[in-house]
């Protein structure tokens, strides 16, 4: 048996696990109003999926975060290079994100919400959350370059286009997929955080926000498992972009 196939049969045994002690507390507990069932769950999430309605409330909320994190990973680069260079921006850069890092999501949720107009304000967040560990990671990796490859490219007056292909971007995209792989899902929960307490038209944070409101129980229940699987759909598809391109610098190089 190959590694990868024990290691989705290990997934596969660890999810039934939990899922038969949720049906067991649901049951224990024998009210649909306090814990749905997953049965009862999943019945939700499919009567959901049949609705337009549904996927255009998702398409919203994953569009609202992945252009907050599409900024955050862009900008991040882009001061990571800078801060590299200049060691007073990164002196005063250095202080702002340990402060994003540290300082509650509700605090610049409600923020925000002062500033900006309640259907960026989950873009906001998303880019907020993610935008330190983009910065840390890619500093990182500049930061691991080797000299001697640097001064090698500098004796032999390499092209600037060709010492970032072939020196920067193999030594920055490891910490790149780390920074994606720790803050995709971080970014994610952020911007679904911030559209529960916005409530934007058509979001999934609105739904949530509403089932709880009405007792919903079980359509809370189906949203987040939404929320869950929309976030692995996610992480999944981006890190494997990440590692086709990590793949194709390999080839090149």
């Amino acid at each position: 048996m190959s590694p990868a196939v024990r290691k989705t049969l290990r997934t596969l045994a660890v999810l039934a696990f939990w899922l038969l002690v949720w049906t067991l507390t649901a049951a224990a507990v024998g009210q649909e109003l306090l814990l749905p069932s997953p049965l009862q769950t999943g019945r939700k999430l499919l009567a959901l999926a049949g609705t337009a309605e549904f996927w255009l409330t998702v398409g919203r909320s994953v569009l609202r975060v992945l252009t907050g994190i599409l900024a955050a990973v862009l900008l991040g680069v882009l001061l990571a290079l800078l801060t590299h260079r200049s060691p007073l921006l990164r002196a005063l850069f250095s202080p702002v994100m340990t402060l994003v890092k540290s300082t509650p999501v509700a605090s610049f949720i409600i923020l925000a919400l002062v500033w900006l107009g309640r259907s960026i304000v989950p873009v906001f967040i998303a880019a907020l959350m993610v935008l330190p560990v983009v910065w840390a990671n890619v500093s990182a990796g500049l930061a691991g370059i080797d000299p001697q490859l640097m001064e090698f490219a500098q004796v032999y007056r390499l092209p600037r286009s060709r010492v970032l292909r072939r020196i920067i971007v193999p030594s920055v995209l490891p910490h790149l997929r780390a920074a994606l792989r720790s803050a995709l899902g971080l970014g994610w929960k952020a911007g679904i955080a911030a559209e529960v307490l916005t409530v934007p038209p058509y979001s999934i944070g609105k739904r949530i926000y509403e089932a709880k409101l009405y007792l919903e129980t079980t359509e809370l229940f189906a949203w987040t498992a939404a929320v869950v699987l929309v976030s692995l759909l996610i992480e999944g598809l981006l890190l494997r972009l990440t590692d086709r391109l990590g793949q194709k610098e390999d080839g090149h190089a």
